[in-house]
C-alpha cells in the first residue's frame, strides 16, 4: 500500500493508452482512479489489469440510485478488490446507510466516500438546481449527513476540506479533485487549488488527472508533486 496522497485520474477511453501510461509510473507513487468513461469502455477488466500491475484503484462511479440497487452495486465493487468506491451523498440517508451496510457485509472492505457538490458547480449553478443553501452550506450539510451514516469521507473541493473536518471529525477523509498545477488552465473546474495549497487546507487525498496524464513527462511530474508535499 502506497503512502502517496495522489490519486491519478485515468481520463482515457483506450486501453492501450492506459497501459502505456501506467507503465511509466510505479504503484508506490500513487493510486489510480477509474471513472465512468474508462469503466464503461472496459468494465471490471480494467480494474483487474491495474491490480495485476500492483496499483490500488479508486472506482469512481458515483452510485446514486435506490438503496437496494446501491447496496448490490457496492457489494460487486468490493468483490473486485478496489481500494475506494463512492456514492452521491444527495442520494439521502437511507441510501447512505445501505451503502455502508454493503461494505460491512463484504469480505473486502474498500473505503466508502460520498460526493458532496461537484467541483464544476458554482454558487449560481447550485441555486439553479434548487438547493436553498449556499454551495458551502450544502457541502457541509452533506458531509455531516455522510459522517452520521458511517461513510469514511467525502469528495469535495479543497476549499471546504478544513471546514468539513471541523463539523465532522479530523479523521473523516477529504478526497479533493479540482487540483491543478500553478501553470495549468482550469478546464471545466471552477473551485481549484494547487497540490500544496490543498494539503495545507486539510485535504487527505488529491485527485489529479490531466496535469499528470497529459504532461510531457508524466513520471517526472508525478514525482515532483509527491516531493513537494
Amino acid at each position: 500500500m502506497t503512502a502517496s496522497k495522489i490519486i491519478v485520474a485515468l481520463d482515457f477511453n483506450d486501453l492501450e493508452q492506459v497501459l502505456h501510461f501506467v507503465e511509466q509510473i510505479q504503484p508506490s507513487e500513487c493510486r489510480l482512479k477509474v471513472g465512468k468513461e474508462l469503466f464503461t469502455a472496459y468494465g471490471p477488466q480494467i480494474v483487474r489489469e491495474l491490480h495485476a500491475r500492483g496499483f490500488e484503484v479508486f472506482l469512481d462511479l458515483k452510485f446514486h440510485d435506490i438503496p437496494n440497487t446501491v447496496y448490490k452495486a457496492i457489494r460487486v465493487a468490493a468483490d473486485l478488490g478496489v481500494w475506494m468506491v463512492n456514492v452521491h451523498a444527495s442520494g439521502g440517508r437511507k441510501m447512505l446507510v445501505k451503502a455502508h451496510q454493503a461494505i460491512q457485509d463484504s469480505q473486502h472492505k474498500p473505503l466508502l466516500i460520498a460526493v458532496t457538490i461537484l467541483t464544476s458547480l458554482s454558487d449560481a449553478e447550485v441555486a439553479e438546481i434548487g438547493y436553498s443553501r449556499s454551495l458551502t452550506e450544502q457541502t457541509l450539510y452533506l458531509a455531516q449527513l455522510s459522517y452520521a451514516c458511517g461513510i469514511d469521507g467525502v469528495v469535495c473541493s479543497a476549499h471546504e476540506a478544513a471546514a468539513i473536518k471541523q463539523v465532522t471529525n479530523a479523521k473523516f477523509l477529504t478526497v479533493t479533485p479540482g487540483i491543478r498545477l500553478s501553470a495549468d488552465k482550469t478546464d471545466d473546474q471552477t473551485r481549484i487549488m494547487t497540490p500544496v495549497q490543498a494539503i495545507t487546507s486539510g485535504a487527505d487525498y488529491l485527485v489529479i488527472g490531466r496535469p499528470i496524464t497529459q504532461a510531457p513527462e508524466p513520471a517526472a511530474t508525478l514525482r515532483a508533486i509527491n516531493q513537494s508535499l
